[in-house]
């Protein structure tokens, strides 16, 4: 069984307030999808690596992708959602991918993955049943809001933290049940793990760390930065 990287970068990120798309902000010089790019790139397990766009994205090509040529494939058939746009991606890729192989779906939006989590995955999900995701036990204290007031949201409740774990991505499934799961749960999937898991299957989580952080936020582009200062000293 072979094993494939799929980004899905459709999106206009718009939680970052600006007039680019998220995945082509400059972090330490370069767009942020190379960071998710390269490290993907680096392991030699992963036999080539589908980017997802939007079919009218304008943006890719002002860019030189130099050193990736050979292992990357852009698909311009990306949807109004993540689970479209990884959808669309998996039928597209059906024609090399057997139902068996792996996929293994990462944000354009997690430019920290380090190497050694990436091989982590790999080897834990290798030989299991289902496929799994990284992912970080919660550590903070949870609350959940009651309906909002007029003067701004609430804490309602304390929600227990036990037994709970922050997704991340690599998410690695074989494609077909993963098209599958997909076509079952809809275009509101969020991550490919719930619609796994709708299926009634029990993805394995692999812990990883908080350095494999979603860009989401302004202030979280700062921070991926450092992490990615940090890790290549």
């Amino acid at each position: 069984m072979k094993s494939y990287a799929l980004i899905p970068a459709a999106g206009s990120g718009s939680r970052m307030g600006g007039m680019v798309e998220k995945q082509y902000l400059d972090l330490n010089s370069v767009p942020m999808i190379a960071h998710a790019m390269m490290v993907l790139a680096r392991q030699p397990r992963i036999e080539r690596i589908f980017v997802v766009l939007s079919p009218t994205d304008r943006r890719w090509n002002n860019y030189a992708w130099q050193g990736w040529e050979e292992r990357i494939e852009v698909l311009r058939c990306g949807g109004g959602t993540r689970a479209e746009t990884v959808l669309n991606g998996l039928d597209a890729i059906s024609k090399v991918c057997d139902p068996d192989d792996w996929v293994l779906v990462h944000d354009a939006a997690r430019p920290c993955l380090p190497d050694e989590m990436l091989a982590k995955l790999l080897d834990e999900i290798a030989d299991d049943p289902v496929g799994g995701l990284l992912a970080v036990p919660v550590a903070d204290t949870l609350k959940r809001a009651a309906p909002e007031s007029p003067d701004g949201p609430r804490a309602e409740t304390t929600v227990p933290r036990a037994g709970l774990w922050q997704a991340q991505t690599p998410q690695m499934f074989r494609h077909g049940v993963l098209v599958d799961a997909l076509r079952v749960a809809g275009s509101d999937m969020t991550d490919e793990a719930s619609a796994i898991e709708q299926l009634g299957l029990h993805p394995r989580l692999v812990e990883s760390d908080s350095r494999n952080l979603k860009v989401t936020y302004p202030q979280d582009l700062e921070l991926a930065g450092m992490i990615l200062k940090k890790m290549h000293e």
